[in-house]
């Protein structure tokens, strides 16, 4: 085994709209993982205090936040910060390369990471539930957009009179019995079966799939979909790891 100090370990920073991603990883290893609600510099200065030999970093945000935190990084190590310009480890096939989000470019790289020479479908089902495409080739040709359980639930509330905002629940029969059983059978019953039936129009179309779940509610769908599925709770942060690890070779 080789001396600690020539392990290398890179310091993953996923800046969401809601709260912050802070991971470690040593290779292709997750060591270290933290979520927060402020991300500030002495935040970051006691998470390297605690991972020593961190030799670069990356950073993904879909928001802004301090300038200082970049000053600090790209003074301590090499600094990624993904932006449309980012070289890849895939081609990016998308029509408006500069529209692909961050999260979705990271799922895509992700997924790679998991299967090398397949083709594969990322699902994250969070807010929004994306479908990430990447063939056998490497190369990215896209998805879909589809809103996510709890933004079904609140639709039902804001555009009609009278039906209430319920919430998601992992035990739904069929047939709903009464006015919040039905929109959850509705809702979590049409996720389901929504997301079983794209899977099955992407195996016509390619053979050897190969699908992975993520995000805040895969748990869910893990359990109940009828395809065979991997879960990948922390893909973006793998993908994020891929995506460093690639262009600190180029």
């Amino acid at each position: 085994m080789p001396p600690k100090s020539f392990i290398l370990k890179r310091l993953i920073i996923d800046i969401g709209n809601t709260f912050s991603k802070i991971a470690v990883f040593s290779e292709s290893e997750l060591i270290f993982l933290e979520k927060t609600e402020r991300l500030t510099k002495s935040y970051l200065e006691k998470i390297i205090e605690l991972n020593e030999d961190i030799n670069s970093t990356v950073i993904s945000a879909v928001k802004d936040y301090p300038e200082e935190i970049n000053d600090f990084l790209k003074s301590k190590f090499y600094t990624l910060i993904i932006d449309s310009e980012t070289k890849l480890p895939f081609t990016n096939g998308y029509k408006t390369p500069g529209t692909l989000g961050k999260d979705r470019i990271a799922l895509a790289a992700g997924g790679l990471k998991r299967f090398k020479g397949e083709n594969i479908l990322i699902i994250d089902a969070g807010t929004t539930i994306t479908f990430d495409f990447v063939n056998s080739e490497k190369i990215y040709l896209g998805g879909a957009i589809s809103p996510g359980v709890k933004m079904r639930f609140k639709a039902l509330n804001n555009f009609t009179g009278k039906l209430p905002l319920i919430d998601e629940t992992n035990d739904v029969d069929l047939i709903g019995f009464d006015t919040k059983t039905s929109i959850q059978s509705g809702v979590m019953n049409g996720v389901l079966k929504e997301i079983d039936g794209i899977i099955d129009e992407y195996k016509l179309r390619f053979k050897n799939l190969k699908v992975l779940i993520t995000g805040g509610d895969h748990i869910y769908f893990v359990k109940k979909l009828k395809n065979s599925i991997f879960a990948a709770p922390n893909l973006v942060l793998e993908g994020l790891n891929k995506i460093l690890i690639f262009n600190e070779g180029n």
